[in-house]
């Protein structure tokens, strides 16, 4: 697959097949092909953690299900409309079957400090050109995946279930495994609703 078809086939895939393991060989691909994408000064502080170990994904759904039930839940009783019910029902399944899923990847950002409040997200912008690497390499493969961070809000936590340093911050939470359902082409508005040339109006 080339790189403009990856990305126009690019789906959120959160149903992914707790039967079918995902090879040590293919995470390793995934999280070199993460570690080639630029950063900000060339810090190259961004940090992996890949879990497969069934407790390890246990302790991250129960952070998922602690932030994401509430957080959903308005959602749910109130559907914009289909599709967005659809995807809601794809994000309930996620929850409830994460600890099966074959891996979680957890992308974080090592900081020169302990990192506090705001300050997290502000170096932290050069771990996602990593995170879409990592995603569409894992759709050239075969692997879907989908980003969520509602398992990371709080970071002491976060830090404990995954021995991480204190000058950690878990930014990204990346569920990865061979899909259940199909791979298609994305939907999105088109280009000429979303862009501007010079100024907006």
């Amino acid at each position: 697959m080339d790189l403009i078809e990856a990305i126009y086939n690019c789906r959120a895939m959160r149903r992914l097949d707790p039967d079918r393991p995902v090879a040590k060989e293919r995470l390793v691909e995934l999280i070199d092909a993460a570690n080639q994408a630029p950063t900000g000064s060339n810090s190259q502080r961004a940090r992996w953690v890949v879990v497969t170990d069934p407790a390890q994904k246990q302790k991250l759904a129960d952070l998922n299900r602690r932030w994401a039930a509430p957080y959903i839940q308005p959602s749910l009783d109130n559907p914009r409309d289909d599709a967005h019910a659809r995807m809601l029902k794809a994000v309930v399944w996620q929850m409830d079957h994460m600890h099966e899923i074959p891996a979680l990847i957890v992308a974080c950002f090592d900081y020169e400090e302990a990192p506090e409040g705001l300050e997290v997200y502000r170096q932290g912008g050069s771990l996602w050109p990593g995170v879409q690497n990592l995603l569409l390499v894992a759709r050239s493969l075969g692997l879907g995946a989908a980003p969520t961070t509602l398992a990371l809000r709080d970071q002491n936590l976060v830090r404990e279930a995954l021995g991480l340093p204190p000058t950690f911050a878990a930014l990204c939470l990346i569920p990865v495994g061979y899909p259940l359902g199909n791979f298609g082409p994305v939907t999105r508005q088109p280009v000429e609703e979303v862009m501007r040339f010079d100024r907006w109006s």
